[in-house]
Parts: structure tokens; sequence; C-alpha cells
């Protein structure tokens, strides 16, 4: 799922950077650049829970996603309360 949701960055104009620190991460911009920052030592599976709430903050609705996808980001946004 990691690899789904870093294409669909890529695809939606999304820079993506993995970095170490005391974060989880999260959709920022620095600089006018739009990105997702994740921490490098989280788990996949918490990776792409970031992607994926990161990738539902910028607008998914618009974008055709792979059915497995779109349902891994709503199933994350609902588990964060954010649906």
């Amino acid at each position: 799922m990691v690899k789904e949701l870093e294409v669909l960055a890529a695809n939606s104009g999304i820079g993506l950077r993995y970095e170490k620190g005391d974060f989880e991460g999260g959709y920022c911009v620095l600089k006018d650049e739009r990105l997702i920052v994740v921490n490098r030592k989280l788990p996949p599976a918490r990776r792409a829970s970031i992607l994926a709430q990161g990738l539902a903050e910028i607008g998914i609705d618009e974008l055709y996603l792979k059915p497995a996808v779109r349902e891994f980001i709503e199933d994350e946004l609902a588990k964060a309360g954010r649906s």
C-alpha cells in the first residue's frame, strides 16, 4: 500500500520526504512546495497511514484511485476521526 500511495503523491505533484526525527509526519507546505513528510523509522503500516491522511488533506475526491486505495484512505481517516 505504501508504494501505491507514493505513486499517487507523485502523480498529484506532491513531494514526499522520508526524514528521521521526533515526529510522525504529515502534509505541509514548505517554500511553496506541497510535501508529505514521513518519519523513516516508522513501520510500513504507520507510514501508509501518514501518507493516506496527508493525501486526504490535499483532496482525493477528483482523483481516480484504485478502489482498494480509496478504501484504505477512507478507513485511515475514519480511524483518525477525520471522515
